[in-house]
């Protein structure tokens, strides 16, 4: 469980960095910026006033990265938990391998 936690911790912060990451280069690329243009073509009544990043913005989208890695956290050291538990028991009851290591002279 030790060991799941501390993956799962450590997954859930490259998330948020790459997400960050993908993030910084998006708007590196213009992409909010052809995003914003292209919708004040549709909306040319209105085109001023339309801005992407007030609807996804890096605010709202870390905070929906954090609380999507929070849940993988709990998620992922859940189930390998219960996985190692499972297999333990199965091998508990059919036996498995066991493996000896000898020094030979």
């Amino acid at each position: 469980m030790k060991v799941a936690f501390a993956l799962s911790i450590a997954l859930a912060i490259v998330t948020v960095v790459a997400v960050t990451i993908v993030w910084a280069v998006l708007g590196a690329a213009g992409v909010w910026d052809s995003i914003n243009s292209a919708m004040a073509s549709i909306l040319s009544d209105n085109a001023s006033d339309f801005d992407v990043t007030n609807y996804v913005g890096i605010g709202r989208v870390l905070g929906l990265t954090m609380i999507v890695a929070v849940a993988d956290v709990i998620l992922i050291t859940a189930i390998a938990t219960l996985g190692a538990f499972l297999y333990n028991l199965v091998a508990a009851l059919l036996g498995g391998f066991e493996v000896t290591l000898a020094e030979t002279r």
